[in-house]
C-alpha cells in the first residue's frame, strides 16, 4: 500500500508461548509485518451486508456508499507495504447470492525494506453460489531492488460470477524494476480453471526479451467468469501493431471464462486495453 511511511511500521511481536513468533523464520525479517485482513459479504434477502470487515497491518478496510444490492469495500494503505520480509494476506469471501466490489484507494508500491528477502502478498477470493465478486485493485508497482511474491487464489462455485483485474507496473519512472513473481490460480466447482505464473525482473532470464515483454513496462490480466458468457467466439487481438501495447482476449477451456492478457508502455495505456477487453467480454 502506498500510504504511510516506514516509521509507522510496528515491530513483529514476540509471543512467549510460541518462540518462533516474530522471528525471521515466520516473518521473513525481525522487522517484517505479518497481517491478514478479512472481508465477508452476505446477502440478507434484500441487499448485501458486511458481517465481517477486519482491518490488519497495512490494510485499512472501509465500507463505501453504493446503490442497489451490492456492497463496496475500499482497501486503504495504513503504512508502507509490502517491504522485504513482510507476510501479508487479504481474505475476501462473497457468500451465496452476495454481490461485492472491492478496490484499493491507491497503487500498491513494493519496496526493498530492511532486507533483500522476498515479501509475500496473498489474495484469497471465495465466491459462493449465484454470488458475484469484482476484485479491481489499483496497479502494483515493482520498485527497484524490491522482491515480491504475489499470489491470487480463487475458489468459485458453479454459478459464481467473477471479474478480476491485475495490473503490474515494472519500475517507477527512469528506474529498473524489482523482482516480481506472480501467480493466479482459479478453481471452479472444484476443478482447476486457470493456473498462470509470471516472473519479471532480475534474475529471471529473458523476461524483457522480444518473446515476453519486448521493452514494455506495464502488464496486466483480466479474468471474467460468468455462466452466461457467450464463448462461441475466436480469440480477439486488441490494437495489433500499435507501439503503446496490445492485448489478447481468449476463452478458457475449463469453463465459462474469458482471459485477457495485456502489455503496454504506460499504466494508462494498460488500463485502456483492459477496459476495452472488458467491453468485448460483455459484447459492448
Amino acid at each position: 500500500m502506498s500510504a504511510g511511511t516506514q516509521l509507522d511500521r510496528p515491530k513483529a511481536a514476540f509471543d512467549p508461548a510460541n518462540p518462533s513468533t516474530g522471528t525471521e523464520e515466520t516473518c521473513g525479517h525481525p522487522d517484517g509485518v505479518r497481517a491478514t485482513a478479512r472481508i465477508r459479504a452476505a446477502y440478507n434477502g434484500r441487499v448485501t451486508t458486511l458481517p465481517e470487515l477486519r482491518s490488519d497491518g497495512p490494510f485499512h478496510l472501509r465500507r463505501m456508499r453504493t446503490g442497489g444490492r451490492a456492497a463496496t469495500v475500499g482497501v486503504i494503505g495504513a503504512m508502507s507495504a509490502p517491504l522485504g520480509g513482510d507476510r501479508l494476506a487479504l481474505d475476501i469471501t462473497a457468500e451465496d447470492r452476495a454481490e461485492l466490489d472491492v478496490t484499493t484507494a491507491a497503487a500498491t508500491l513494493a519496496l526493498r525494506g530492511p532486507t533483500t528477502a522476498p515479501a509475500t502478498y496473498d489474495v484469497r477470493l471465495s465466491v459462493g453460489e449465484h454470488a458475484c465478486l469484482r476484485w479491481l485493485p489499483k496497479p502494483l508497482i515493482s520498485a527497484a531492488d524490491s522482491n515480491l511474491h504475489q499470489t491470487c487464489t480463487v475458489n468459485l462455485a458453479a454459478t459464481s460470477q467473477l471479474v478480476l483485474r491485475e495490473e503490474q507496473i515494472l519500475g517507477r519512472a527512469n528506474e529498473k524494476p524489482g523482482h516480481l513473481v506472480s501467480r493466479i490460480r482459479v478453481h471452479r466447482a472444484g476443478r482447476l480453471l486457470l493456473d498462470q505464473h509470471t516472473a519479471y525482473g532480475d534474475p529471471e532470464p529473458g523476461w524483457d526479451g522480444p518473446a515476453v515483454l519486448d521493452g514494455h513496462r506495464a502488464v496486466g490480466q483480466l479474468l471474467v467468469v460468468d455462466p452466461e458468457l457467450d464463448l462461441q467466439r475466436a480469440p480477439v487481438l486488441l490494437r495489433k501493431g500499435t507501439k503503446d501495447g496490445c492485448a489478447v482476449l481468449a476463452p478458457l477451456a475449463g469453463g465459462p471464462a474469458l482471459l485477457a492478457t495485456a502489455v503496454a508502455r504506460t499504466s494508462s495505456a494498460l488500463r485502456e486495453l483492459l477496459n476495452e477487453a472488458l467491453g468485448h467480454a460483455f459484447g459492448e
